[in-house]
């Protein structure tokens, strides 16, 4: 290398011994001393002092930073036909685009005007492999490299001053600017390459899928007397049952049945029905162990309760005057938090015991209701009545719990009223909030009492309602043996006179129940009405809002299909006292509507 290229002041010891440490030199004075008494002779390289020469042959252009923090300090460069100064430090680095996408190809600018394409070379060859150069007469080029990674090695020689040799010529110097450029070639190659990776990454998500999706069912396979043979047997196997039924369903679905082999289906069929009785007998078996272990539940559940209740109780006698005054303040703070932890826990359990209980209660209601469904409404009064009850002991339970914590608070109280203390305040508060609760749960426990009394009379008066209907339906049952039974003439005489009695009874004792005086009038009443105005009397009870002629004799020409519209038009109005009309509408939409007016003397009565 020419002595002449590197220039720099001899009074500086730092700055030689940086250039022979590049040079790979130990640093040595002109005295024959070595500068830097830490130089490691084994590295190549002083300690503190930047690494080698990053265009030295087998090491990279830049230079790995240990961090971050430390930037990457740049030195002189030699090459064979130039050297490269390193810019001002101090100076910002140089502003660059936005990297493209696949960029291999970077732009040169600030070359000298001397600068050919082998000096190009040689300069930017060392970052990596170039594959094109195009060079412009106006001091700038573009390279393409071989790969991405050495287009940053690329960028690190922006804003180096080139020299020529060892001329100062303008023509031979110049300043670096290195910079991304856009190229077809990289952003078609760059597509490619994303295409070819999502290519892949479909195929390893579809060689995942197949991986994880479960195995295709087996073929159904034909009908033929061999097959089905073996699939009669199957069937019988508890263990090939689900496959072989499936088999005979896709044969069943082909239509493989014909009448040669309709046999054979037939026993099949019949020996799938036989596994019904296995498959009960499973769930029969399945449902008692699931009883077993709801019992085995609930019988471990009051066992924790009571548990739980024996160690409420023991807090409840250590908060007792002849045992709480023995404890010091933080003591009494932890069992007063203890006692009404495991009150908070023992609530809890008290509540699903009880909710066990309910569901249980609520299953052998519906099995009641399901065996006598006459009385469904009594039975369902009568749970609802022993729930209260429950409900009820429940909350007395509850409030002479209270009512003895609201006892001892008093009596402590009382005995420590001449001291007060932050205890006592806290005492006074808790007292308090229990009169409250107290209070509250004394309204709640009047107000189901109240309900329980409700219930009960509701429930008396059903049970007198049901039994005045069923002396009522029994008299009418009467009635109509003794119609049958009687002569043509009487019957008729006392049909009428049956029929006036019965309804009037009937209409005084159901007045407000329009839905059991319809169904008397459609089910029992014509049965003994003899007369045209008797059905027009009982097809107009039934609409009480009355109805047209030709609506009525819709309903008369069912049974008899001579009756005339005019005949049953002037039997109405031959009797006034039964039936009258009533015009609705204004105009044209104008209506003649006829009413029953048998019961309004009765009303008035």
């Amino acid at each position: 290398m020419d002595s002449n290229s590197i220039t720099m002041p001899m009074s500086d010891p730092n700055a030689w011994a940086t250039a022979m440490n590049n040079l790979g030199m130990p640093p040595i004075g002109l005295t024959g001393q070595p500068l830097m008494p830490d130089f490691d002779p084994n590295l190549g390289m002083m300690a503190g002092i930047t690494p080698m020469n990053p265009m030295m042959p087998g090491l990279g252009m830049v230079p790995a930073p240990l961090s971050q923090d430390v930037p990457v300090v740049k030195e002189i460069i030699h090459c064979k036909s130039c050297t490269l100064f390193p810019p001002n430090p101090n100076l910002p680095p140089p502003a660059t685009r936005d990297r493209p996408p696949g960029c291999k190809t970077v732009f040169v600018g600030g070359l000298p005007e001397n600068a050919t394409e082998q000096l190009i070379m040689e300069v930017f060859g060392q970052c990596g492999d170039i594959t094109a150069i195009r060079k412009s007469k106006k001091n700038f080029c573009h390279i393409r490299f071989a790969e991405e990674s050495t287009v940053d090695k690329a960028l690190f020689l922006s804003g180096y001053r080139i020299r020529l040799g060892s001329s100062t010529d303008k023509k031979d110097t110049g300043r670096l600017h290195v910079d991304f450029a856009q190229a077809r070639d990289d952003l078609y190659e760059w597509e490619c390459r994303q295409r070819m990776l999502a290519r892949e990454e479909r195929h390893r998500r579809k060689m995942e899928e197949d991986r994880l999706r479960p195995p295709s069912p087996p073929p159904i396979v034909h009908y033929s007397e061999h097959e089905c043979g073996q699939l009669g047997d199957k069937i019988k196997d508890d263990g090939k049952f689900p496959e072989a039924v499936r088999v005979l369903l896709t044969w069943l679905e082909r239509g493989e049945v014909n009448r040669r082999n309709a046999n054979n289906f037939y026993s099949m069929i019949q020996s799938s029905n036989s596994h019904i009785r296995r498959l009960m007998s499973e769930k029969s078996q399945h449902e008692k162990e699931m009883e077993e272990a709801k019992d085995k539940f609930k019988t471990a559940l009051a066992g924790i309760l009571a548990q739980f209740e024996q160690i409420v109780s023991v807090f409840q006698a250590a908060s007792k005057q002849k045992a709480w005054d023995h404890f010091s303040k933080a003591q009494r703070k932890n069992l007063d938090m203890w006692r009404k932890q495991a009150e908070e826990i023992r609530n809890m359990h008290n509540e699903q015991l009880m909710g066990i209980r309910r569901e249980e209660e609520m299953e052998m209601s519906d099995d009641d209701m399901e065996d006598a469904p006459d009385s469904k409404d009594s039975e369902d009064s009568v749970s609802q009545a022993e729930a209260l009850k429950e409900e009820n002991d429940s909350l007395r339970c509850q409030l002479d719990a209270y009512r003895n914590e609201v006892e001892l608070l008093k009596q402590e109280q009382g005995k420590n009223q001449p001291i007060r203390s932050e205890e006592d305040n806290t005492h006074s508060q808790q007292l308090s909030f229990l009169q409250q609760a107290l209070q509250g749960m004394q309204k709640q426990l009047l107000k189901m009492r109240e309900e329980l009394k409700q219930r009960e009379a509701e429930l008396e008066k059903s049970l007198e309602d049901k039994q005045q209907l069923k002396n009522q339906v029994q008299n009418l049952k009467e009635g109509l043996q003794n119609l049958q039974n009687a002569q043509p003439e009487d019957r008729r005489k006392s049909q009428i006179k049956w029929r006036c009695e019965h309804t009037c009874v009937v209409h005084r004792r159901f007045m407000g129940d329009r839905r059991f005086v319809t169904w008397l009038c459609v089910n029992i009443f014509p049965r003994f009405v003899c007369s045209t105005s008797g059905i027009i009397s009982t097809f107009l009870h039934v609409h009480p809002f009355g109805a047209s002629i030709e609506y009525i004799c819709s309903y008369l020409q069912r049974l008899d299909t001579k009756i005339n519209p005019n005949e049953v038009e002037s039997l109405l109005s031959r009797l006034p006292c039964t039936f009258r009309q009533e015009l609705t509408g204004v105009g044209a939409s104008l209506e003649k509507r006829w009413n029953f007016c048998g019961f309004q003397g009765i009303k008035s009565t």
